[in-house]
């Protein structure tokens, strides 16, 4: 089982910054990819970013490209969210997740964190 608790999140103008984190408990992650997803009011459950634990290597949905990054500290067991040029459209509940994998695919992930919101304002 891998424990996960997300924070950081909350109320941001747009332009502004948040850094999300997720406290990831309960295994050791060298051989799991962790992932960003965030669900907007009315909308589907979308893939933000992943990054293999291990390696470092990253994936990241198109729609935040250069203006997102995903990080984790090893030491810490926490994956990072780094928002900058948050918009209105990026108004969500921010979940992480964690697959034991090697393949970055925004599928199949198994554990999941409760979520937390951002809120972005115009």
């Amino acid at each position: 089982q891998v424990q996960l608790v997300e924070s950081g999140g909350g109320l941001v103008q747009a332009g502004g910054s948040l850094r999300l984190s997720c406290a990831a408990s309960g295994r050791t992650l060298s051989n799991y990819v962790m992932g960003w997803f965030r669900r907007a009011p009315g909308k589907d459950r979308e893939f933000v970013a992943a990054i293999k634990w291990g390696v470092g290597s990253t994936s990241y949905a198109d729609f935040v490209k250069g203006r997102f990054t995903i990080s984790r500290d090893n030491a810490k067991n926490t994956l990072y969210l780094q928002m900058n040029s948050l918009t209105p459209e990026d108004t969500a509940v921010y979940y992480c997740a964690a697959k034991f994998s090697s393949a970055l695919t925004p599928n199949a992930y198994n554990y999941w964190g409760q979520g937390t919101q951002v809120t972005v304002s115009s």
